[in-house]
């Protein structure tokens, strides 16, 4: 199991929706992103977590 220190692995399509992000708020939205995962318990970043992300930050 993982610990909460531990990133979640991220699918290649989630990587691909997290480039649509502007770059000067891409690294806070990774962390943002791998947070809800690790608070949803989730060891993997999928493109419907980081969807669901844009939307409560109000992307």
């Amino acid at each position: 199991m993982p610990t909460p220190y531990d990133a979640p692995r991220w699918t290649a399509e989630a990587e691909a929706k997290l480039k649509n992000i502007p770059f000067f708020v891409r690294s806070q939205a990774r962390q943002r992103i791998e947070a809800l995962a690790r608070e949803a318990e989730l060891e993997t970043v999928t493109p419907e977590l980081v969807e669901q992300a844009r939307l409560e930050f109000g992307q």
